[in-house]
């Protein structure tokens, strides 16, 4: 893993060249360490490589979503190959899922830039104050990138390579040294990220030229999430959760939005409740393109959705009738929505039949009209390149009520379910449930985190795997089969549900007709599949500095 890292900081600085406002610049020359790292201007530029790979389809645009194809909320839609089963099934190998190779070796990318920015900086006798804003950057991206290499394929007797390059004078390239346990990983991370919120500014602090930067908001919440994956193997980490939720709520100023639909909508992407997010622009073609990924295959004909994932029956079964998160995260046969200006009711003849659709990021989709003649639709807040179905809505990865459950989830394990019921309520009361509990319970917790969280970059898979270790019912959902609604005409959005060619069965205490399975039962081994393998040709690569997890 030998990294030319200049290079690579110019490379990934390219990547965004498409983006507006500060991540928009041009090449000057070939700089090199002699004639760079002198000025606000320098650090600026070296900056925008970090955040190089957040809108590639490869990371949150979609390859980081297939881990989900092994949740219970989540199926694939269309036919894959053993890339993505392999995940599904929860018998990963390391050499044939090829896309989450692809963001290893990316995570490690962005790694290595921010390392050399950290490292550079810190030469600096007096760095001004864009300067260590920068380095506030580097700090919390360094510790972003790690996080999301450490949670996956770290464990408690097997950590992941990571290095510093502060920690040598001067830094040798060479392949980073794997730690012995992930617990020091997870150390690692949370002093990069208090270096990081000890440089950063609060978001308020920001012109609209600067969102989308990190924040001492995003290097908070870092620590929360870090701490909270920590504590499987260390419970006390979870006492250090609750100030630091109230700080971000005190100081940071982030909450809740009034209404849940709001959360997903383009003019409320920067709101109270935003702490990190792919920053995503449709016309320029730049960020995730995860709401077109989510969208129905062909988009009805009108716009190239390509219906990758859908959700399953389970999912819908878990929400109250009442919640109204349901019909703002799904839809389901009849569900009425504006799709480019237009009424219309939701039906899915494409690719493999389950009844139900994610809705979250539709409202971009909204906007805009059919053209009359094409019958394709026309809008100015989506991408026109059906090979980049990006949206003006940004893709939340971290948001103010995954704080709220992780601080609920913190007072659990420390026996205050009843500060836990006060948290959770504040949820249930924006779904339109009222104050639903007095004392709450992992399953409660369990429970709001699937109903508040479905669809997003949050990691359901891991959720499950982290909470099996203590509790069942995780893993029982782990490895049960997934179901979904069959019709009998599956191009009429009120045609009736299929009784002749589908069951009935009870999920969640409720009563469906017309049930098929989409996806199989399978086994969960804990001691081999709780994180995943590490490329066997990266072992070899090694040649011993990186050891394989046990089991694979």
């Amino acid at each position: 893993m030998k990294l030319k890292i200049f290079s690579i900081c110019m490379l990934a600085s390219f990547i965004l060249c498409s983006c507006e406002g500060w991540l928009d610049v041009k090449p000057e020359g070939s700089p090199n360490d002699a004639n760079f790292w002198k000025t606000d201007a320098d650090f600026s530029k070296a900056v925008i490589g970090i955040y190089g790979n957040m809108g590639l389809e490869e990371t949150w645009g979609r390859d980081l979503f297939w881990e989900q194809g092994a949740s219970d909320d989540i199926f694939y839609k269309r036919t894959r190959s053993n890339a993505q089963m392999n995940l599904a099934n929860l018998v990963p190998n390391g050499s044939e899922e090829s896309s989450i190779k692809t963001i290893y070796y990316m995570l490690y990318s962005s790694m290595a830039i921010c390392n050399n920015i950290i490292y550079q900086g810190l030469k600096l006798d007096a760095p001004t104050e864009i300067i260590k804003n920068r380095i506030g950057e580097a700090y919390f991206m360094r510790a972003f990138t790690h996080f999301m290499i450490a949670y996956r394929y770290g464990r408690s007797d097997n950590g992941v390579p990571f290095d510093r390059y502060e920690d040598y004078d001067p830094y040798v390239t060479k392949i980073p040294e794997q730690r012995a346990s992930v617990m020091d990983n997870y150390r690692l991370i949370i002093e990069d990220c208090q270096k990081a919120s000890e440089l950063l500014p609060w978001f308020s602090a920001y012109g609209t030229a600067d969102y989308g930067r990190a924040t001492r908001q995003a290097a908070l919440a870092l620590m929360v999430k870090t701490y909270a994956y920590w504590a499987q193997y260390d419970p006390s980490q979870w006492e250090n959760i609750p100030a630091i939720v109230d700080r971000l709520e005190t100081e940071g100023g982030r909450g809740l939005e009034e209404n849940f639909a709001d959360v997903f909508k383009i003019a409320n992407e920067w709101g109270k409740e935003y702490i990190w997010s792919v920053n995503s622009t449709g016309p320029t073609q730049a960020g995730s393109v995860f709401p077109g990924i989510c969208l129905e295959n062909k988009g009805w004909g009108i716009y190239n959705g390509w219906g990758n994932f859908a959700p399953t029956l389970e999912l819908w079964a878990e929400y109250d009738e009442n919640d109204l998160r349901r019909p703002v995260t799904l839809m389901q046969y009849g569900d009425e929505f504006v799709f480019f200006g237009s009424k219309r009711k939701y039906y899915s003849d494409s690719d493999q039949e389950c009844g139900f659709a994610i809705a979250k990021y539709m409202e971009p989709f909204t906007y805009g009209t059919i053209d009359p003649v094409t019958g394709a639709g026309v809008s100015n807040r989506i991408s026109t390149n059906p090979d980049r179905p990006c949206t003006d809505l940004n893709v939340p990865i971290i948001r103010f009520a995954e704080m709220i459950l992780f601080k609920a989830e913190a007072y659990i394990e420390m026996g205050r379910g009843a500060e836990a019921a006060k948290e959770l309520n504040r949820l249930t009361c924006r779904a339109g449930l009222g104050d639903v509990y007095t004392d709450a319970t992992m399953k409660d917790l369990m429970h709001e985190r699937r109903c508040e969280l479905a669809a997003e970059f949050t990691d359901r898979v891991m959720d499950l795997k982290r909470w099996s270790v203590k509790y069942p019912d995780a893993k029982e959902r782990l490895e049960a089969a997934k179901h979904g609604i069959k019709h009998v005409d599956r191009s009429n959005p009120n045609s009736p549900v299929d009784i002749e060619n589908g069951k009935t069965m009870v999920i969640n205490g409720k009563t469906y007709e017309g049930v098929i399975e989409i996806h199989a039962a399978k086994q969960y081994n804990a001691d081999k599949y709780c994180v995943l393998p590490y490329d066997p040709e990266e072992i070899v690569r090694g040649m011993g500095a990186i050891k394989q997890n046990p089991g694979y």
